[in-house]
Order: structure tokens, then sequence, then C-alpha cells
């Protein structure tokens, strides 16, 4: 079949193309941040997204300065964060779920919404912002907790009256001398949240487990990513070296598009909500 690109006033007859692909099969899902955008977190790379250097795995383990600006900054955008609800792009992914249409869900974004909205197989391929995990003894906290413990070591430190939210949950913050960054309970070790920093892999039985979604499916849908990080770029490649239809929803350019089956130009919530329609019974 070959390539169509749906326009973001998509029309009843280009949905149905995408329709017509993936009916009768049984979908894999590979999400981004442009799903979470309909839920105010915004996207990194999205239209008009500015220019962001976000911090290294290497800066924040080897550097008690980057340490103290990282947690700081995740602790005023962690409630705001955490606040966001899913969207009917969400929900549109959890009921093709329940009709047995997609085989569950892996998603670059650690917001959570996923769960949050009713998919039951989720594969969070780059972590999740409500787990922290200690780097010396691999303990795990609920970041609930040790939102707590630091508000009680900074009682100086005031929210903002408007936060500019980040996609990973953090905050810009320039007066970090007096943070006090939390430490392990158990070994007293460095605490990080429990999401892939940039210059971090992926865990490897993670990506499997996603790999293994995708090849067991008869057809992959990409929705709200740029397919720019290298994961989401491998899950593609897996499904076109099974001959697999691709079905990428996203507004803008993506590195996909060109090997996509049907390419929607258009927005994630409204599409998959109108692809739920079509697809379940």
């Amino acid at each position: 079949m070959p390539n169509a690109l749906v326009t973001a006033s998509t029309t009843s007859a280009e949905l149905d193309q995408a329709t017509a692909v993936l009916r009768g099969r049984q979908v894999s899902v590979l999400t981004g941040a442009g799903l979470s955008t309909d839920s105010g977190i915004p996207d990194y790379r999205g239209e008009g997204a500015p220019v962001r250097h976000p911090m290294t795995f290497q800066q924040f383990r080897s550097n008690a300065e980057f340490r103290k600006r990282y947690w700081a900054g995740s602790h005023l955008g962690f409630r705001a964060f955490a606040a966001a609800g899913p969207n009917d792009g969400h929900r549109a992914l959890a009921a093709l779920e329940a009709a047995g249409v997609t085989n569950g869900v892996v998603t670059q974004n650690v917001d959570g919404l996923h769960l949050r909205a009713g998919s039951s197989r989720v594969v969070d391929l780059h972590g999740t912002v409500d787990r922290v995990v200690c780097l010396t003894c691999g303990q795990t906290f609920a970041r609930e907790t040790v939102a707590q413990r630091m508000a009680e070591a900074n009682p100086w430190l005031e929210r903002p009256d408007e936060i500019r939210l980040n996609p990973d949950g953090d905050v810009e913050v320039t007066d970090i001398d007096a943070f006090e960054v939390p430490v392990c309970t158990v070994c007293s070790g460095l605490l990080k949240p429990d999401v892939v920093f940039f210059g971090e892999f992926v865990p490897i039985e993670r990506f499997a487990e996603a790999k293994a979604m995708v090849a067991g499916s008869d057809a992959l849908v990409v929705a709200g990513s740029s397919l720019v990080v290298n994961s989401g770029i491998r899950l593609l490649e897996t499904a076109l070296r099974k001959k697999l239809p691709v079905v990428i929803i996203n507004r803008g350019v993506t590195k996909g598009d060109s090997r996509a089956t049907v390419k929607l130009n258009a927005g994630t919530s409204e599409s998959l909500t109108a692809l739920a329609g079509r697809l379940v019974d």
C-alpha cells in the first residue's frame, strides 16, 4: 500500500485509510510526548517547543551541584506534573486494549498516564517519574515519600506562583545553594528518579519486553513521537523487518514518515479517539 499523508484537517475518508490498514490486526502502540500535550505536559520537540539541554546522567552522577539543581527543579515540578490527568487519547488506547485490538502500549513518556487511563499492559520505556531508585544499593521508593522528605528538609523553597513545567517533570531553578539533596534511607547512597536520563541506556530487559510486544503484533501505531530518540527508531525497524504496516500519528515531521504505510499529520487525541470508534465493535 502506498504511503498516505493525512493533514491536520483529517477527513473521515483519510481516517478510513488508517482504519483499513489496522482492521483485523493485532496492533502494538508506541507513544511519545505528543500524546501528553493535551494533558498539559509540554513536548520536547513539537512545534513551538523551546530548545532545551537536559541534564545528562554523567552530570547528575558526578557533580553535587548538578544534583542540587536537578532535585530542586524536580521537586518544584513534581506536584504539577503529577496533577496532570489522562486525556482522550490515553482513554482511547485503553479502550482499544480492552477490546482486544491492541496487545499493549510502549511509551517513551514518564508520566504514568496510560495506567491511570486504564491500560493494563504498559512498557515504560524511559521509566516513570513517580518512582525513585538508589544508584548505590538499588532500593526503590515511592516518589511521594521522597517529595515529603524534601519538603521537610527545604522549607525555604517556596513554590513559584507559575511553574514552567518541562516534559520530564522539572522546572528551571537558579538559587540552589541551600538545597538539601535527598539520600537513600537504606544506605545513604545517591537517589535518582527512575527515569532514563540523556546519556543513559534503556535497561536491556525493558527494551526486550517492548521489542517483543511489537514483534508479536500484526501492525504498529506510533502516536505523538517524532522518532528522534534511538529506542523509538529501533522499535520501528523491528516492525519494518517483520513487514508490518505502520501508522504514524503526529503533528509535523517524524523520522519514520517516509517508511510509514499511513501518516496522519494530526493531533493524537482526536485521531486515536476516531480510530477507536472505528475499530472497537
